[in-house]
């Protein structure tokens, strides 16, 4: 994996467990999930690409 896709991979990660402690700790908030999904989309994309 590049070092570009993989920094995405890493950063999607951190987003997910920033937004679930986030979830845990105040409550769900439907912008913080949308933006990882976005997130998680943008880096399955950059996977793909790089796949090929």
């Amino acid at each position: 994996m590049p070092g570009s896709a993989r920094t995405m991979a890493t950063l999607t990660v951190g987003a997910l467990v920033l937004v679930t402690a986030y979830t845990v700790t105040l409550g769900s908030n439907g912008w913080l999930w949308f933006t990882w999904v976005v997130l998680g989309l943008a880096t399955i994309g950059t996977l793909a690409a790089r796949g090929t």
